[in-house]
């Protein structure tokens, strides 16, 4: 079955009613009213930290909504409309509780998120089939999280995109804060400690859906010359201060650059889904390009108990392209970092590294010179955190035309990343064109041409491709994120941060470890 190789015409799929994955034990330490109340408002006040006189950055996102933002929310929940979105998504507690909705209001849902506990029960006794739509349960400790998708994504692509979701809550809350309100009261409405941060949700669930980085777990580089990437590496690296542990660099929503504390996480790497997480919360927010922000933020892969401290500033205002993001584990070092931000911007003012950034551009298709090709997206598992594609041109300009092209790399992914029966290659011919998947020992490969070609010629296109990668991966992908020392003999640490427990001469703030 691992060499196995598919040649299909396009066709319906089954979609199945999943099985909830199994109960995660939560931590069990037990907490009292007054630690619950205490613990509440030390988040609030956790939140506020940034510059003086400015509410959270989290608040902030929720309280410059959209007229759209505000309709989604307003949506009557008993309407056609309603049901007929593509994917639902729903957050709720064990006691039924509801959290979060992408659509609809939370209050007008409860009934609905009662009948969904009864659901994850009843589907625990037996496999369900519903033919339209496909439901997914993922429990991860006291939070339920639900997908209902009319979409052909499968059921492992559905749970992947919950599991994100779940990843955006830890990363505002803390896993450990979590499991310990909820011990205490299992009937705690969660909505106390999220108020304002259901744009960041919304956002998260817009980018799952038209951003493949999600699908493939791998972050999108914006290409530059290597001597500008390593130019800006360096710059990085000598602006720094002791319990820096990360400098990012990102401009147009893609990473720039990246570089970290030698003994945070020794020879690994930041997850590529702790990225996503940081960049959408940058996204989701336009008080990030009014000035220094200062907010705490968890990075669930790294360490889902501790919070970081991250320093936001744009450096090219009133562009806001250009986006500086430095994490700390020290809450009292806002200075210290801000310090560090007015070196760097200073070094790139003097190497005219703003404008030389500006000037980077992502490429199309046609600059590969393979004659057929319409797109592709290529993910190298030397630097598996890093893929890459071109830009959406024609036919794919329209964004119903995008989503399309991206439901059938959906389809692609979930035959060779099946459970049951992975495939190795795989030839699809659709009705408006040929899809070809290759996975390796060396790279994974989705190509998309034009209708008539044939596998032979596809697979002879590929070798261009594969070429032309080659060529260009030194500008394309981050092969080996710089490193830098903040202290002399720093202290052996690989998962530093700052803890999520209890301290009460720090009136529910969290020690740090």
């Amino acid at each position: 079955e691992g060499n196995s190789v598919a040649v299909e015409k396009e066709k319906s799929a089954d979609l199945h009613l999943s099985d909830v994955t199994p109960k995660e034990q939560g931590l069990n330490e037990e907490i009292s009213s007054n630690q619950v109340k205490k613990l509440e408002t030390a988040k609030l006040e956790e939140q506020g930290i940034g510059v003086k006189g400015r509410s959270s950055p989290l608040l902030e996102a929720g309280t410059q909504e959209s007229p759209a933002f505000m309709s989604h929310r307003d949506e009557d929940v008993t309407a056609d409309s309603w049901r007929k979105h593509r994917k639902h998504v729903f957050v709720l507690s064990e006691a039924g509780k509801p959290i979060y909705s992408r659509y609809g209001s939370e209050e007008a849902l409860s009934s609905t998120m009662g009948v969904m506990m009864a659901l994850v029960s009843f589907v625990q006794s037996g496999d369900n089939i519903i033919r339209s739509h496909t439901m997914v349960f993922l429990q991860k400790g006291p939070l339920v999280l639900v997908c209902v998708s009319s979409s052909r994504q499968s059921e492992q692509q559905l749970r992947g995109e919950l599991l994100y979701v779940y990843y955006q809550i830890i990363s505002m809350l803390t896993q450990a804060s979590i499991s310990r309100i909820f011990e205490h009261k299992k009937n705690y409405d969660l909505r106390r400690l999220l108020a304002g941060s259901e744009k960041i949700l919304d956002g998260l669930l817009n980018l799952v859906d038209s951003d493949p980085s999600f699908l493939l777990a791998a972050v999108h580089c914006l290409p530059l010359a290597s001597s500008l990437r390593d130019t800006l590496s360096q710059i990085l690296q000598k602006a720094i201060t002791p319990n820096l542990v990360f400098s990012i660099l990102i401009a147009k929503n893609q990473l720039l650059t990246i570089v970290q504390e030698k003994t945070v996480i020794e020879d690994t790497r930041l997850e590529p889904a702790d990225v996503h997480l940081l960049l959408n919360l940058i996204g989701a927010s336009s008080a990030f390009q009014a000035g220094e922000i200062w907010t705490p933020i968890c990075l669930p892969l790294f360490n889902p108990d501790c919070y970081f401290y991250a320093y936001i500033s744009y450096l090219d205002p009133p562009e806001c392209t250009v986006c500086l993001l430095l994490l700390s584990t020290d809450k009292e070092a806002f200075y210290a970092v801000a310090e560090c931000k007015r070196k760097i911007e200073e070094a790139m003012v003097a190497q005219n590294s703003l404008s030389l950034i500006a000037k980077a551009q992502s490429y199309s298709v046609s600059q590969v010179g393979v004659s057929d090709l319409r797109h592709f997206m290529y993910k190298p598992f030397d630097v598996p955190d890093n893929y890459r594609h071109p830009e959406m041109e024609a036919p794919y300009s329209s964004d119903e035309e995008k989503m399309r092209l991206l439901d059938l790399y959906r389809y692609m992914h979930s035959r060779i990343h099946s459970t049951s029966r992975p495939l190795k290659l795989i030839y699809h011919v659709a009705e408006r064109e040929t899809l070809l998947a290759w996975v390796t020992s060396k790279f994974e490969l989705y190509t998309c041409f034009s209708p008539l070609v044939t596998k032979a010629c596809a697979i002879t296109a590929i070798t261009k491709l594969l070429r032309w990668i080659k060529k260009e991966e030194d500008r394309l992908f981050i092969r080996y994120p710089p490193k830098y020392s903040t202290t002399p003999n720093p202290s052996k640490s690989s998962r530093a941060g700052k803890s999520d427990q209890q301290d009460s001469s720090d009136n529910g703030f969290l020690s740090l470890l």
